[in-house]
């Protein structure tokens, strides 16, 4: 995991290079196969992937106390075992917002839950140059469905 500051860095050097950063987000609380479909198309769109994680303070503000069911550094160490995935930054904030202005990358990638008007982090992306693109399956999988499928 890198912070934000490195975060900018990495993105400054690929610029330089020519290579393309491209920037996913979201809590990844129980990884699942949208998860995967998801990081994996955005990482196709670019040279280099970078996974915005929201810490267990940002996701419990999302989602509802029981939330998060793994802990951060759990949902990190996952994700950093994925082929797919070569950077990850935590945040803090409700929406990436924060973390793409710091770093500015080329793309940001978000799921098909979202239209390239709705992404919450639109405005941001937009102002500092960035591209938005929807990638994915369809969203058929989310973590409260799960959950409550498991408990039955």
């Amino acid at each position: 995991m890198v912070d934000r500051e490195r975060a900018a860095e990495i993105v400054e050097e690929a610029r330089a290079a020519g290579r393309v950063v491209v920037f996913a987000n979201g809590c990844f609380d129980v990884l699942h196969v949208g998860h995967v479909r998801y990081l994996r198309a955005a990482r196709e769109l670019g040279d280099a992937l970078m996974v915005g994680v929201n810490s267990d303070r940002s996701v419990r503000a999302l989602k509802g106390e029981g939330r998060p069911v793994m802990p951060l550094v759990e949902r990190v160490e996952i994700l950093s075992e994925m082929r797919c995935v070569d950077y990850i930054v935590a945040f803090d904030e409700r929406t990436a917002d924060a973390v793409l202005s710091a770093v500015r990358p080329h793309i940001h990638a978000k799921g098909t839950d979202y239209t390239e008007l709705t992404v919450p982090e639109r405005d941001t992306v937009l102002a500092y140059g960035g591209r938005i693109a929807i990638v994915g399956d369809p969203k058929d999988h989310s973590v409260t469905d799960l959950l409550r499928r498991l408990k039955g």
